[in-house]
């Protein structure tokens, strides 16, 4: 199997094609990398920025440079030492312009006789597939005579075959499809979807014909030895994840496999999944969670409270995941109430909603972890003892029937209705402390102390130990720097509650969790530029959805938002004073990220950097996050780096390039010292400031934590790392270590240290 020492995550789109790519080989081989990471490669919606879009798996997409390109790219890696690892989406494909997705037009175009009819997963009992492909309005589309012969009313949309003399509602009338509101469609969608997004019509590929069909092109690049690794996003959407990944390493023994699997706290990957690992969500968690202060929580949830901001997380998420249920996919869940045998419609509906809305994980993967299942079922039933007699109903029948369909549909869609409403919900509702608001994160756990950052460390060694690990995502909330900077806010609960007073008196956003939220973004990512700004709380207020959503709109509220940055770094007086406290964070923010990229860079797992975050980068959501890497600043520094210097912890991210690269390039070199985890305890006053571990007997990792807290407590003092026998020397000075911790950190807040011998 062909497990990368690391990855490098690049977002592929036609502005950054495969060419582009290639031109990185050098870079990355001089860095330290294993494997260039990319996002979707496959033939995607025109235009498409991220490719999650495919309208075609049976190619290299064209706007990246085709298969000409594609396999330059994999040339130049592969003469480089580098392998390939690429980002395949199983569970839908994008139907918004249908005829560039020819599977879908022929669907429509010839209905259940489609020859790609099973393809997608339409429920045909229902009549002509309705697409919500009009504005806000519930009738279906006119009909009109516009320069079409046969009175076709949309060029968007196939004719159906046969009907040359027809008359323009004779045409309609033989349409496989109805033109609907995009209203209509939320309620009574007549096929399965990503999320609630309707151009993204889901895949069946538990069907070994559909597996065949939409994998066969990257299989055949991992059987050339193109590719050697996959990531498989959104396996939760899947009819049989377990079979789906079964199915996937048949067909590619070799390859490094690793699932977007979102685990919450304490639940294991699932056993019979023949896979590497997660994406690194989990570990994410445990890494950031290490570098808080959970003695803050009390005084945030006081400033919250005070403010307005509702402090009952559990309340907040189940209301946030109902919202879904009744609001968002209300097509999904009319769909599974309909299987339940039940007589009353209506409680059917909410029993399914409800337990739904009660998952403790994103899904169940029954007969596998039936008690998150069981779980479900009793919360729902202590929430709604009303619906006990529909509820033993639904217990019944999934349980006599795991495989059946009502038990695959509801497991389908639990995962839509945490992933919306906590991720895309409830994180942007309660913001107490939003550097907990994470994917794979749960905002009311407030941080992780030392020893079970250990006991989970260890587990992924004797477990996953070729699991990803990340910081940063496409998909996280926040990147790694802008979460280090935030985090050091849980050193200085007092001091930040009395600028958010201050600066909300005089500037303050009229919705209580934006307004928390947007004076912890702005001190986490200043100097922010005002636009980036206005676009992410623009989207946070309608993810909120309390005053405003992307569905409807409070006009006068969005105006105001929009104006905030503006209005905040306008103001002279407050932008200084902002200025100030970030000065006071800024210096510990740097601490926070260089230690929480040496612990992600040599914990066990299998390393990601995502592009650019080599140096500082405070990024935030998507589409932020994709914005143009200066590589050129990049391999500059670099070149310095490899030539000795040791650069000062500035502005200039400088000293987190040699960390990273010091790092990567020890995993390149010498494997073996990766491998193995125990625990390393600091001893004196200031011990509990240190964390550190060894891997093999000749790698110790030694990192800084809580030093805000350090600092004013008087420093290292005579604090000391007993270290195992032996020389020990830091890789990034050069220098050889010595026990006491003053002098370890005396150049960094980090060590990364290896014994002579090793």
């Amino acid at each position: 199997m062909t497990v990368p020492e690391s990855t490098y995550r690049v977002q592929l789109r036609p502005e950054f094609t495969f060419a582009d790519a290639a031109e990185l080989t050098g870079y990355l081989r001089d860095l330290g990398i294993g494997a260039l990471y990319a996002s979707p490669v496959l033939d995607a919606t025109p235009g498409s920025t991220h490719g999650y879009d495919v309208v075609d798996p049976t190619r290299a997409r064209p706007e990246l440079g085709g298969e000409e390109a594609r396999q330059e790219l994999s040339k130049r890696l592969r003469e480089a030492g580098l392998g390939l690892v690429v980002d395949i989406v199983p569970n839908h494909m994008s139907v918004e312009t249908p005829k560039v997705n020819r599977w879908w037009w022929d669907v429509l175009t010839h209905g259940r006789d489609s020859a790609h009819a099973a393809f997608f997963d339409v429920d045909w009992d229902r009549g002509p597939i309705l697409l919500p492909a009009l504005g806000d309005e519930d009738a279906v589309g006119e009909l009109t005579v516009e320069g079409d012969e046969l009175g076709y009313y949309d060029h968007r949309f196939p004719i159906a075959p046969g009907t040359g003399d027809g008359t323009p509602q004779e045409v309609h009338e033989r349409q496989h499809y109805r033109l609907v509101g995009w209203r209509r469609g939320n309620a009574e969608l007549t096929y399965r979807r990503f999320f609630d997004i309707t151009n993204l019509a889901a895949v069946r590929v538990e069907d070994p014909v559909v597996f065949a069909e939409t994998h066969g092109e990257v299989l055949r690049w991992v059987a050339d030895g193109d590719v050697t690794g996959l990531r498989v996003d959104h396996p939760d959407g899947l009819a049989d994840p377990g079979g789906y990944f079964r199915r996937l390493r048949e067909n590619a023994p070799g390859a490094w496999i690793v699932a977007e699997k979102i685990l919450h706290p304490g639940e294991p990957l699932p056993q019979t999944w023949p896979v590497d690992g997660t994406t690194g969500y989990d570990a994410l968690r445990e890494i950031a969670g290490v570098f808080v202060d959970a003695a803050a929580e009390p005084a945030y949830t006081a400033l919250a409270d005070e403010l307005g901001v509702r402090t009952g997380y559990h309340d907040v998420e189940a209301e946030a995941r109902r919202l879904v249920t009744d609001r968002i996919l209300v097509a999904e869940v009319r769909r599974i109430a309909a299987l339940l045998r039940f007589g009353d419609v209506e409680a059917a509906r909410e029993a399914v909603a409800e337990t739904m809305v009660a998952f403790p994980v994103y899904r169940s993967y029954l007969p596998e972890g039936e008690q998150h299942w069981a779980t479900a079922i009793a919360a729902a039933r202590e929430a709604r003892p009303d619906l006990g007699e529909a509820l033993d109903a639904l217990d019944t029948q999934v349980r006599a029937e795991p495989d059946g369909e009502l038990a695959t549909r509801i497991q389908q869609t639990s995962g839509m209705v945490v992933a919306k409403g906590t991720e895309d919900t409830t994180f942007y509702r309660y913001t107490r402390f939003a550097a907990l608001n994470e994917v794979g994160g749960n905002p009311d756990r407030f941080g992780l102390d030392v020893e079970e950052f250990h006991r989970l460390a260890a587990a992924r060694d004797a477990g996953h130990p070729a699991a990803m690990t990340t910081l940063t995502t496409h998909d996280t909330k926040r990147s790694e720097d802008t979460r280090a900077r935030a985090t050091v806010l849980a050193e200085l609960p007092g001091e930040f509650a009395d600028a958010v007073r201050r600066w909300t008196a005089r500037r303050g956003i009229a919705e209580p969790s934006l307004n928390l939220l947007a004076w912890q973004t702005l001190v986490s990512t200043w100097p922010i530029e005002p636009p980036r700004l206005r676009d992410y709380l623009d989207k946070a207020a309608k993810e909120a959805k309390l005053r405003t959503s992307w569905t409807d709109h409070d006009e006068e509220f969005e105006k105001a938002v929009a104006a905030w940055p503006d209005d905040v770094m306008g103001d002279a007086e407050l932008a200084a004073d902002v200025a100030e406290f970030v000065g006071r964070i800024e210096g510990p923010g740097w601490s926070n990220s260089l230690g929480q990229k040496l612990v992600q860079l040599t914990a066990p797992g299998v390393p990601d950097v995502y592009q650019g975050t080599e140096l500082w980068d405070f990024s935030l959501v998507d589409p932020d996050n994709r914005r143009p890497v200066d590589y050129a600043a990049r391999r500059e520094i670099l070149a310095r780096v490899i030539d000795g210097e040791q650069p000062e912890i500035d502005a200039s991210g400088a000293a987190k390039l040699l960390v990273t690269h010091k790092a990567l390039k020890l995993r390149q070199e010498h494997p073996a010292l990766f491998h193995g985890y125990r625990p390393l305890r600091a001893e004196g006053v200031a011990a509990d400031h240190v964390l550190a571990y060894t891997r093999s007997p000749g790698l110790v990792v030694a990192v800084t934590r809580l030093p805000i807290g350090l600092a004013a407590a008087g420093g290292w003092r005579d604090t000391v790392l007993p270290l195992p026998d032996g020389v020990w020397t830091d890789v990034l000075t050069g220098r050889d270590a010595t026990p006491d911790v003053a002098t370890l950190f005396g150049r960094y807040p980090v060590a990364l240290l290896v014994r002579g011998d090793a």
